[in-house]
């Protein structure tokens, strides 16, 4: 008989799941990636994202309230499209949220050295030292049990979001500098409009912990699209508002040098403190809600027999699997100690938005009967996934490409 994993997760602590999945590299990297690429244009792009979020998420609802299990878009794809299918979204969620893992932590790190650099001289790849070492310290946290790691979630964004409220505050109780663009600029930030959407959208992409927590939240057909509604409509009101202030606060010369960081905007506001600690923290809760949500797929791909058998064992009282958690801290931690923000952040973008596309293909095959989302709500969100995923660089899609297939035919051969 196979283990299930024990329902406790509430309405309350599915939102603060999601907001801590999202909180974080969106908010505080995200957005200023986004910012150096479009510029003026950033809340337009934030925006697409949102409502491209908004679709997915929807499609994510129906799916995980007709089948409520652990493994998101995997399980979705297994049941209402085919084993390839079900298989490439499992590997590319793996793939996409561990790189969005490591983003994060390399992010904090990112800070933590600069610190660390101001009294002591420390080499660059104590950067990826460091992220490494942060995924470790919150795998640890993740194998103590999801009861545990809700109220830690819970302390994590109170912090976070009273850190983006400071920068916002900050940033529009400076004067805004001078918003001259050239011409040419200008037609530099329209052609990065969809690439910085699809860069935003990962940043609103945590509700999908709340899907593949299906097997752990309580009465989860009405629990789980309500907690996805709620997380998105939070979250897109929090990056409207970092936007515009990030838009206030910057001169026509910034948004190129932001260096990814929003608190370098309020570098002499007396809140800037304030903001790098809300920042880490965010960057933090993501850490730790991505571990336990990739481990939850690796956990059903062991199920399955798509990984080795033993990622499936859990723990005495079944509430962590302690295999699957490890795989998946080995996969992040290698990102870490190899890749670099930026082109993590990309090849996440790519990955999951193909994952998504998945999820709304594996929508449309929900039996009418069971349906509570319209189908055109699911084409849309398929349309907008494939539409934005055409706009990333061409050498992130290919890797993508490939690393997938490789999984596949490896599947093939070892059957």
């Amino acid at each position: 008989m196979t283990q299930q994993l024990v329902r406790e997760t509430t309405l309350f602590g599915a939102i603060i799941l999601g907001l801590g999945s999202i909180l974080g590299t969106g908010a505080y990297v995200s957005v200023g990636l986004s910012a150096e690429l479009v510029g003026p244009n950033l809340v337009f792009a934030i925006v697409i994202a949102a409502v491209t979020a908004l679709l997915n998420g929807l499609s994510s609802a129906q799916l995980a309230a007709v089948h409520p299990v652990s493994g998101g878009t995997y399980e979705y794809g297994y049941k209402f499209l085919n084993p390839t299918a079900g298989l490439t979204a499992g590997t590319l969620f793996v793939l996409a949220k561990s790189a969005s893992a490591a983003t994060a932590a390399l992010a904090v790190a990112w800070y933590l050295h600069g610190y660390i650099s101001s009294f002591m001289n420390t080499p660059a790849w104590a950067i990826n030292a460091i992220a490494a070492a942060l995924l470790l310290v919150f795998t640890a946290f993740v194998l103590s049990g999801v009861r545990r790691t809700s109220w830690l979630n819970a302390i994590l964004v109170t912090i976070s979001v009273a850190g983006l409220v400071a920068f916002i505050a900050a940033a529009f109780g400076e004067p805004s500098p001078p918003q001259i663009f050239t011409e040419a600029s200008l037609q530099h930030y329209d052609n990065g409009l969809f690439f910085a959407a699809a860069l935003m959208f990962v940043a609103f992409t945590g509700y999908g912990r709340i899907a593949t927590m299906g097997e752990e939240v309580v009465n989860p057909r009405q629990t789980i699209p309500k907690a996805i509604v709620l997380t998105l409509a939070v979250i897109s009101m929090l990056y409207i508002s970092v936007g515009l202030a990030i838009l206030h606060a910057s001169g026509a010369e910034s948004f190129a040098q932001s260096n990814f960081n929003i608190a370098n905007l309020v570098e002499n506001s007396p809140w800037h403190s304030l903001v790098v600690v809300g920042g880490i923290v965010a960057m933090c809760g993501v850490i730790l809600n991505l571990v336990l949500g990739v481990s939850r797929v690796v956990l059903a791909m062991g199920r399955r027999g798509d990984l080795p058998r033993s990622l499936a064992s859990l723990d005495s009282q079944q509430k962590s699997a302690p295999a699957a958690t490890w795989l998946t801290f080995a996969v992040m931690a290698a990102i870490a100690l190899l890749g670099g923000i930026e082109t993590a952040w990309t090849f996440s973008a790519f990955t999951v938005l193909i994952y998504y596309g998945l999820t709304n293909l594996a929508a449309l095959k929900v039996p009418q009967a069971q349906r509570f989302v319209p189908k055109w709500v699911s084409i849309l969100g398929l349309v907008a996934c494939l539409g934005l995923a055409i706009f990333i660089p061409w050498p992130t899609i290919v890797l993508g490409m490939l690393l997938v297939l490789c999984v596949i035919v490896f599947k093939r051969i070892t059957n």
